[in-house]
C-alpha cells in the first residue's frame, strides 16, 4: 500500500468517525433527517474543507471528490436509522471520536507541510483540520466546543501535530512512523478521557461580604 493510498483511507476512515460523532449529536437535539445529515457533515468535512483553503487547494477535497461527501452523508443517514442501537455505546463514540481526532491530525498536518507550509503553520493547520469539524457540530448543536471546555483535546492535536512535523523534517513520513504519531493523539485522549485530565482555568471566588463583584478577582 502506498503512502497516498494509506492517507485517503485514513481521511475517509475520519470523515466517518466524525460523521458518527455529528450525526448523534444532531440525533440527541431532535433534528429532522437533514439536519442530522447536515451536522454530521460539517462535523465529518469541516476541518479538511478549512486546511484545502488554508493552503490553496481548490476545490477542496469534500467538493472535488465524492468519496469524502458520500462517506459522511451515508455515515449520517446510518446513525439516523440506527441510533436506538448506538445510544448505547457512549463509550464506543468517545474512542472512535479519539481515532478521528488522530487520524485528522496527521494528514492535515502532512497535507500542510507536503503544500510547502512553513512546520509551525503546518502545525496549527494539523491541529485546526482536526478539531474544526468538531467545533461546528458543538456550535450548530448550541453546546460550548469541547476545545474550549476543560478536556484535553485540542492539546492532544497539538501535541500530534508537532510530532508529525519533526518526522517530517527528519525524512520519516513512511506509515509506521505516522502510525506512531496518530496512535501518540488517540493515547493522550484516551488517557485524559479515563484520568479525567484538564488544562487550568480560571476559578471564580466566592461572594465576598462586601458585595463585590467576584468575577473582577479570579484565582489563577
Amino acid at each position: 500500500m502506498t503512502t497516498s493510498t494509506a492517507l485517503l483511507l485514513a481521511d475517509l476512515t475520519g470523515v466517518a468517525v466524525f460523521a458518527a460523532s455529528g450525526a448523534s449529536a444532531a440525533v440527541a437535539k431532535r433534528l429532522d433527517l437533514f439536519g442530522v445529515a447536515f451536522v454530521g457533515f460539517v462535523a465529518a468535512l469541516g476541518g479538511g474543507i478549512f486546511r484545502d483553503l488554508v493552503i490553496d487547494e481548490v476545490p477542496p477535497l469534500a467538493f472535488a471528490d465524492w468519496r469524502y461527501a458520500a462517506t459522511a452523508a451515508i455515515t449520517a443517514l446510518a446513525v439516523f436509522w440506527l441510533h436506538p442501537q448506538l445510544a448505547r455505546l457512549r463509550t464506543t463514540v468517545l474512542v472512535l471520536d479519539a481515532a478521528g481526532l488522530a487520524l485528522f491530525t496527521v494528514t492535515g498536518t502532512l497535507k500542510a507541510l507536503d503544500a510547502r507550509v512553513p512546520a509551525v503553520g503546518a502545525c496549527l493547520i494539523g491541529m485546526l483540520t482536526a478539531i474544526g469539524g468538531g467545533l461546528g457540530r458543538d456550535l450548530l448543536t448550541a453546546e460550548i466546543p469541547v476545545v474550549l471546555r476543560r478536556e484535553i483535546y485540542a492539546l492532544a492535536a497539538l501535541a500530534g501535530s508537532v510530532t508529525v512535523a519533526l518526522l517530517y523534517v527528519t525524512g520519516q513520513t513512511g506509515p509506521a512512523p505516522l502510525t506512531a504519531a496518530a496512535v501518540l493523539v488517540f493515547g493522550l485522549r484516551l488517557i485524559a478521557l479515563r484520568r479525567r485530565w484538564s488544562a487550568p482555568v480560571a476559578m471564580l471566588r466566592p461572594p465576598r461580604s462586601d458585595g463585590a463583584d467576584p468575577r473582577t478577582d479570579r484565582e489563577w
